[in-house]
């Protein structure tokens, strides 16, 4: 594999920077090549501005239309095309953060931000239909995405019944919103619960765990999301009436049946 490990967390002496180490360390001693994205360490601007696209800021931003432009003429701010050739040279993405107020850090969503513009991992257009590719195709398909994150809360609050929510849906606007909508092929997140007070056992046992993910990871099943223009959703981007008849929510972007509402069976920590 030729992965891209996207990491963000400010502290490198932390769960996370362990975690992530650790991880590497793996992927590389069996044969794996990674390149690394430490956005605290590179002092990521998270920040989208005009500048990014070399814009007249004497005229109107209008953001898609000039991303578009940049990425086509190459004006794009050095940083941003750096990070793109990392993304386009990875066959997968390992994107790793703690759960922050159910979502990333802001350093890491800026990342997306200013990366996925228009015409890179949005906005592309099947040249013979038209149609918008995205959700399951587009500008990153064919790159697999592994998200490995800590929750201060354990399992079961963050479990079907529990006061956090499934942690599957929380995680959705990334996993589907994010990944499979650029194309990607997101598999079931690695997640360690209870991430505020790690025992050292309980840590050797989350480090044996991601090593096993990380191994078989070229193999792992993808989450079962379905695909934009795979006959299952209408002109208007609709769920027909026949695919999970009188349900709602995110479950019935699944395919499986045995899925719903999310619970796509992420790797995590027993609740204590």
């Amino acid at each position: 594999m030729r992965v891209l490990w996207l990491y963000a967390h400010p502290e490198p002496r932390s769960l996370n920077g362990s975690l992530r180490d650790h991880g590497i360390a793996v992927l590389r001693g069996h044969g794996h090549e990674v390149r690394e994205s430490d956005l605290y360490a590179m002092d990521w601007d998270p920040v989208v501005r005009a500048e990014d696209f070399a814009h007249d800021p004497a005229s109107r931003l209008d953001v898609l239309e000039e991303s578009e432009r940049a990425l086509n003429d190459g004006s794009l701010r050095a940083d941003i095309r750096a990070e793109q050739e990392k993304l386009l040279w990875a066959d997968t993405v390992v994107v790793q953060f703690p759960l922050w107020w159910f979502g990333m850090p802001a350093i890491l969503k800026g990342w997306f931000d200013r990366l996925f513009v228009q015409g890179f991992a949005q906005g592309v257009l099947d040249p013979v239909t038209g149609r918008a590719r995205r959700y399951g195709d587009g500008g990153l398909v064919g790159r697999r995405a592994l998200v490995i994150t800590t929750v201060g809360a354990n399992a079961a609050t963050t479990g079907p019944r529990g006061i956090h929510g499934e942690l599957d849906e929380v995680l959705f606007s990334l996993t589907h919103g994010t990944l499979w909508y650029s194309g990607m092929t997101p598999v079931a997140p690695f997640v360690v619960n209870g991430a505020v007070s790690v025992s050292d056992d309980e840590y050797a046992d989350a480090a044996k765990r991601l090593a096993e993910r990380l191994i078989t990871l070229p193999d792992a099943e993808p989450i079962p999301f379905r695909h934009q223009n795979g006959g299952d959703y209408d002109n208007h981007l609709v769920l027909r009436d026949d695919h999970a008849p009188g349900e709602a929510g995110v479950g019935i972007h699944y395919t499986r049946d045995d899925v719903h509402c999310g619970r796509t069976g992420s790797d995590t920590e027993a609740p204590r």
